[in-house]
This record gives structure tokens, sequence and C-alpha cells, in this order.
């Protein structure tokens, strides 16, 4: 769709909940700052009674300590439209809830967050829709955290911005405390320079990423389309992965590498070794009629998964006689995800037609041929059905990491199972014993799928045990020191006027004026 479409809301409906203050003093601010969409809370409601509890998952796990150690606040809406918090303090958070109307929800978040940069980021594997009227509210929302986050941050303070939905804020935030030390790390992919072309509003969102002092990618590649993007639409050239913005008197160096994220290996360890989870992974087995060999998929519901293009495979091995039902089972897990955005109803309906297909055609009376789950599991239970898995399947068509696929290595104390994954992942680029495949080959995904099955034992413990080193010599703790540290260091360029040299080691290949 065109920038000329009739918006959906209207900007009268944009302004229903003011900006917060800024004229808070400094000194009562906090010296370590995450900005993120969402708190690292979730509220709870039993009977009657509301509280709130933490988040799971890697990111609040990693930044946890560090909130800890800095004094350290969090900006984020807190996940209920059309309400106005005050600031509180939960475990070792300090919160500062940023409110949105519920049209700005569907603007900002559904819609331009989630409807034109989510595909546009992900190789347009669905198409981007352009709404001004989106882009106007993306820009509202994200001056909004902006403004909240310099009431709360301390003078000098340290600023890390989290995720494509807040990619103003780096910019934004710079001139309203030109003070702060500035992070951003960007989750998902960074399009390559004639994808990110399409988007309309191109330069205004690498003025804002360009805020930054420092700005993190999950993988080199997503580094060099950053700055070739830099290069062509703002004229600004990287040298060694540096390039310099502003003026004279008020300039600053950007720079800009990867930082591939990981997950929290030892608590994954730790749960797979408990007697009562493994108790439950033969439980598991058993429930599926204990087969020969389990596959598994475990994604949100998401079409950059590749969820269809595995249920295809698996499908065509089972009409070819090469696997059988009761022998062989497919485990597909698929997590609600934005359910009110077009594109992911449609998904769901189509994945649901494919196996109901796929079933009434090959289940029999004992076994079904893929088990599909749409809900969400406790993450112990999710161990336990790694654990139970011979085959992990990771098909996604791009990923900016796929956590999924670090998950099943780390579960696998014993060395045993195999992994099947995509080499448009990030994580194919570290977990290169894997079985890597192209998605979008059914013919060679299916040869994979085979081969996982019958490899020799031998041959499957030591890809594992490999896989296993590189996961558990670089987890989520030593992703965020190492972004940190090179954070600080970047203090330290400014101070100096020069650089003083990375703390840790990038694979980001320099672009050069030639290929810029």
């Amino acid at each position: 769709m065109s920038a000329e479409q009739t918006p959906t809301a209207s900007s009268a409906d944009l302004e229903e909940v003011p900006a917060p203050r800024t004229d808070v003093p400094q000194d009562t601010g906090y010296d370590f700052v995450v900005v993120s969409n969402r708190l690292p809370v979730e509220r709870v409601v039993e009977d009657g009674a509301s509280s709130w509890r933490r988040s799971p998952g890697g990111l609040v796990a990693a930044l946890s300590p560090v909130m800890a150690r800095n004094t350290g606040a969090w900006v984020g809406w807190h996940g209920a439209a059309d309400e106005v918090l005050e600031r509180f303090d939960h475990d070792v958070f300090h919160l500062a809830p940023v409110p949105l109307s519920g049209a700005e929800v569907e603007a900002y978040y559904e819609g331009f967050s989630n409807a034109t940069l989510w595909p546009l980021y992900h190789d347009v594997i669905a198409p981007p829709e352009f709404h001004r009227a989106w882009w106007n509210t993306y820009r509202r929302v994200n001056r909004r955290f902006a403004e909240r986050t310099a009431e709360v941050a301390a003078q000098n303070a340290t600023v890390w911005v989290q995720d494509y939905q807040l990619q103003l804020v780096p910019k934004l935030l710079r001139d309203l405390r030109p003070d702060l030390t500035i992070g951003f790390f960007n989750h998902i992919p960074f399009p390559p320079l004639e994808i990110f072309a399409q988007l309309p509003w191109r330069r205004a969102v690498l003025e804002g990423l360009s805020g930054a002092d420092l700005i993190g990618f999950q993988r080199p590649g997503d580094a060099q389309n950053f700055q070739r993007c830099v290069r062509r639409f703002l004229d600004v050239p990287f040298r060694q992965g540096r390039a310099r913005f502003g003026t004279d008197d008020a300039a600053w160096t950007v720079r800009a590498q990867s930082y591939p994220i990981s997950i929290d290996a030892q608590a994954i360890q730790e749960l797979a070794s408990r007697p009562e989870v493994k108790e439950r992974a033969r439980e598991i087995r058993h429930e599926l009629g204990d087969p020969e060999t389990v596959f598994l998929g475990v994604d949100r519901l998401d079409y950059t998964k590749g969820i269809l293009h595995r249920i295809k495979a698996y499908g065509e091995l089972l009409q070819d006689g090469k696997l059988t039902v009761g022998p062989s089972v497919l485990v597909q897990v698929a997590n609600p995800s934005r359910e009110r955005v077009e594109s992911y109803v449609q998904l769901r309906e189509d994945v649901e037609g494919l196996v109901g297909h796929l079933n009434g055609q090959h289940d029999t009376i004992s076994h079904t041929a893929i088990r599909y789950l749409h809900h969400g599991y406790p993450f112990e239970e999710m161990v336990a059905l790694y654990l139970a898995t011979d085959v992990m399947l990771v098909t996604s068509l791009r990923d900016g990491m796929n956590l999924v696929a670090k998950e099943y290595v780390a579960a696998k104390t014993d060395g045993s199972g195999t992994l099947v994954l995509s080499e448009f992942t990030g994580a194919a680029e570290q977990l290169k014993q894997a079985l890597l495949v192209n998605p979008h080959d059914i013919d060679g995904l299916k040869d994979a799928m085979l081969r996982a099955k019958d490899m020799p034992a031998a041959e499957a413990k030591k890809r594992m045990r490999a896989m296993r080193r590189q996961v558990l010599g670089n987890d989520v703790n030593d992703w965020s020191e190492a972004f940190l540290r090179d954070l600080a260091g970047t203090r330290s360029d400014r101070a100096t006027g020069g650089a003083t040299g990375d703390t840790t080691r990038d694979t980001t290949r320099d672009t050069t004026e030639e290929e810029q």
C-alpha cells in the first residue's frame, strides 16, 4: 500500500495521552537507563488483586544484574492502553511507564512497527504497508519515550535503547540531553539498501538511529547494511566502523558493529538437569506414543518463521513413505502472536488448515502425524520438550538470531539430538555444526530432516558438543557486558577526541568507498 492511503486513526485520537514532563531536577535521576517498548514486568490479577511479576526472557535476565549494580531505571509501556501510571519500583527495577492510548497502540505498534517495519526488515516476506498516519504516530510515541528517558536519566548517565519500535529515540534524546551516552541495539535484521530504500521515511529513521554513540546489530551483515544505507541516504561515510555526525561545536562519533545476542545457558542447563524435568521429558515421549523420532518446531506464529515450509516438507516425507506415523511425529508449538494484525490472522488459518489436511490424510487410530499446539508453555515445560526431542527444526525465512536454536543446544546436556537450522538466521553464523538448510528448498529441507533422523550417534554427539561449546562460552551476560564495555569506551573516545579501541572483537567487515 502507498503512503497516500486513508489513515486508520484520526489525529485527534492520537493526542489522548499527554507527553510526560521533562523538568525534573537531574540530581534525582538514574545512572543507567534501559528503554524498550515494554517494561520488564507484567500485570497479574488473582482473586481481584492486581500485582506485578518479572517478565520472562533473556533481555530482562541479562540486564537485571546491571540495573542492580548501577542504580538503574527502565522506561517502557506497561501493556495497558489508556492508563497513566506513576513511576514505581519492582524487584531491582525502577520503572518509568510511558502511557499509550488505544489509537496509538494500533497505529504505532500494530501499524508502523509490525505492519511496516517488521515485514520490511525481514526481506518483505509479507508486503509492508506505508501509512503516513502510522508514521506520524510512530514519531509522536518515540518523542514521548525520549522525553520520559530525559526525565529519569541522571547527568552523564548511560542509556541503552532497545529495538526497532524506538529507532527515532537516540537522536531525539541527544537533542534533549547531549550529556548522555546513548546505545541502541537492533534485535531484528537490518535490511539491504535496496529493500530499506522502499521506506518513505528512510532518512528520518537513519538520522534517528545515528543519534546513538554505539549501534549494535545481530550479524556483521546487518551492520554493513546500515553503514551502506547511511552512506547512500545521509552521505556520511563509515571508516573502520565509525562515522562522524553533527557540527564542529556539537559533533559525535557513531560506531556500528555486531554483537550477537545469546541466552542464559547456565539456567537452561540447570533446568535440564533437574530430575523432575527429565521425568517430564520421558512422560512427553510416552504421551506421544513412544515414537522412534520426535521432530520439534517452536516458534511465535509469525510468517518469518517458515512454519508452513517445514510442515509441507514433513507432509511430503509422509506422502513419499520415507517417514511413518507412529515411529515419527512432528510437534509444532506455535505461540500466539499479534493476533489483531491481518497477515497473522491469515497465517494461522493457513497453518491450521495444512495441519488438519495432513492429519486427516495420515493419522491412525492410535497416532497423530502432527501435534499442533497453539499456545505458550512455562519454560520448564519447554526445556522438558527439548529433552524429549530428537530433531529440532528451525526453518526461519529470516531471523535476527533465533534463540530457540541456542536453547535447544543448551538443554542437550547429554550431547544427544540434531539441529536443522535455516541459513537465514543469525544463529547459523555461530552454530555451524548444525545441518544448515535453505528453507525455501523443500527437497533440500526434506533431505536434511532425513539425514538428521538417521545420523549416527557419534557424529550427532560430535556436532552437538561443538555447538554447546559455542553457546556456553558466549551467553547473554557476555553479550550485555561486551556491548556496555564498548558503549563506555565511546565516552572515553569523546573525552580524548580519539578512539581508545574496542574491548571485543568485531567481525564486521569495514565498508570501503568502492562498496559504498
